[in-house]
């Protein structure tokens, strides 16, 4: 991947997180988010602890409160389904202002909304303080397997060819009188995506070729060596770690 190619979800810094290396930060979030998920729903002091946790990450990474919230916005279909839990699960009942719901379906839209606000936050610092270049290497440092790792790395870098070559489409079909935001245009827009099939396809076996004839071997030239050191992993380990304290207490005494 060149290294220019650093995906619109990284915000460019230079705090502690910024400069941590990705196969670090890689391993400390899904550990991180594990120790989340297996926390009880009822240990709600340790969901507060994990959520202090972040917080604190977030203010070292020099993350505006903004951008955090307008990149959860993804969770809310989850947020939105947990609101319809405690209406439609059975069990025990109680009244919440006046309404009756499920006892059983308000820990558990609980559960969804601790979990994801928690989880996703914590992949927005991921996202934000790592270029998707250094995710790959951290991948590869991480010993993923290589053909995984290239599979992303095409996908990362064409993803937005794909993306400019629909958007392109769409603007010659609005000047050909053919909206793709009513029903009735289903049939161009059919075409159309069969069209942007054919053409990515190609363009994928044009690229291909071209890369074997410049010596590809099936894995990508690694233009940045460095590997995490003894202090970076320590520093990453302190998150995951308090999650899983967290995660432990919230299991034994409940």
């Amino acid at each position: 991947m060149g290294a220019g190619h650093t995906g619109s979800l990284h915000v460019s810094g230079d705090s502690p997180i910024h400069r941590l290396a990705p196969e670090a930060k890689l391993a400390a979030v899904f550990v991180f988010v594990v120790a989340v998920s297996i926390t009880p729903r009822e240990a709600v002091a340790m969901f507060a602890i994990d959520a202090a946790v972040v917080v604190g990450i977030l203010a070292l990474a020099r993350l505006g409160p903004g951008l955090v919230l307008r990149r959860l916005a993804v969770i809310l279909p989850f947020l939105g389904f947990a609101v319809l839990i405690p209406f439609i699960a059975g069990g025990e009942e109680v009244d919440v202002v006046g309404v009756s719901v499920s006892r059983d379906g308000l820990w558990a839209s609980w559960n969804v909304f601790a979990k994801a606000t928690i989880g996703a936050s914590a992949s927005i610092v991921l996202a934000a303080t790592t270029s998707i270049t250094e995710l790959l290497r951290g991948l590869s440092a991480l010993k993923v397997p290589t053909v995984v790792v290239s599979i992303l790395s095409f996908m990362f870098r064409y993803l937005d060819v794909i993306v400019d070559e629909m958007r392109r489409m769409r603007t010659a079909m609005v000047a050909r009188a053919h909206d793709p935001r009513w029903l009735w245009q289903a049939k161009p827009i059919a075409s159309s995506a069969g069209a942007l099939f054919v053409r990515t396809y190609e363009r994928g076996e044009r690229v291909h070729g071209a890369m074997l004839a410049r010596g590809f071997t099936g894995t990508m030239p690694q233009l940045d060596h460095r590997r995490a050191r003894a202090g970076e992993w320590m520093l990453a380990a302190v998150p995951p770690a308090i999650a899983i304290a967290a995660a432990v207490v919230g299991i034994v005494v409940l």
